[in-house]
């Protein structure tokens, strides 16, 4: 008999992991597995609807046209990738990579059902792909994309500067990494009204939605995840250049961008 150095999910150090805001990988994967089925409708009731409008924004930092190519990294059910396939649309093509083949199986089930409308799906003349894919190894050939985003997703990196490296390797000189991300405001009102809205309402949420765990790990994830200012810093030191952010909903939505250089 073997003995893994990983707690499983519903274990007693498990729990205390996710209270931390840390998971180790197998844990996280394990994590966005259970939760897929909820996902989208969790994020439209934590952000009043308005996660569609960042993703919108942060698509348009990643200066896409027709024709181009995109990589979104940890898309989940991927809103994001569907927002990119707009820009790049005739002719383009974007990749959806995730590690949890739950969210990949609806992002997939999504893009089946829009294919060529023009609603909130696929557009037609875009090629969308949704495949599996570690961020920290991300399997794709160096200066592939024009541009790599990652929404909502890189403070489950466990390797934050891995993750940011990889897809600046991915992105062709001249090309941008967009990342999006949930941040903490410094100041009042907003940061009460955000400690009030993680510490109680969204671990209720989660309870709800019937993973507890998992709702405790998001706010405490958020917590220790680098403030904006430190975020452009190793954005910067991954290889980007041209580093700025953008703050939104009050403070609490950090969008930052930069360029791989020429």
């Amino acid at each position: 008999m073997t003995a893994s150095a990983t707690p499983p999910p519903g274990s007693v150090a498990g729990h205390v992991q996710a209270s931390a805001g840390t998971l180790a990988e197998p844990q996280v994967q394990a994590m966005f597995d259970r939760i897929a089925g909820v996902y989208d409708r969790m994020n439209a009731v934590m952000t009043a609807g308005l996660h569609h409008q960042w993703r919108r924004r942060a698509a348009d930092l990643a200066g896409l046209t027709a024709g181009g190519r995109a990589l979104d990294v940890a898309t989940g059910t991927g809103d994001l990738a569907f927002e990119l396939a707009r820009r790049v649309a005739p002719g383009g093509t974007v990749v959806g990579a995730d590690f949890s083949e739950q969210m990949l199986e609806l992002a997939q089930a999504k893009a089946t059902r829009t294919a060529g409308g023009s609603g909130s799906g696929t557009p037609a003349g875009v090629e969308l792909r949704f495949e599996a894919a570690n961020a920290l190894a991300l399997p794709y050939r160096d200066g592939e994309f024009d541009a790599a985003t990652v929404g909502f997703g890189a403070r489950n990196f466990a390797d934050l500067e891995q993750g940011l490296s990889e897809m600046v390797r991915v992105v062709r000189p001249g090309g941008r990494v967009v990342v999006l991300e949930i941040t903490t405001p410094l100041r009042p009102p907003l940061s009460t009204f955000l400690e009030l809205w993680f510490d109680r309402i969204v671990p209720a949420l989660g309870r709800l939605a019937g993973d507890a765990d998992a709702y405790s790990y998001l706010p405490n994830s958020v917590r220790r995840f680098p403030a904006p200012d430190a975020l452009a810093s190793v954005m910067w030191g991954c290889g980007l250049r041209g580093v700025r952010y953008i703050l939104t909903a009050g403070g609490i939505i950090a969008m930052h961008v930069g360029e791989v250089p020429v």
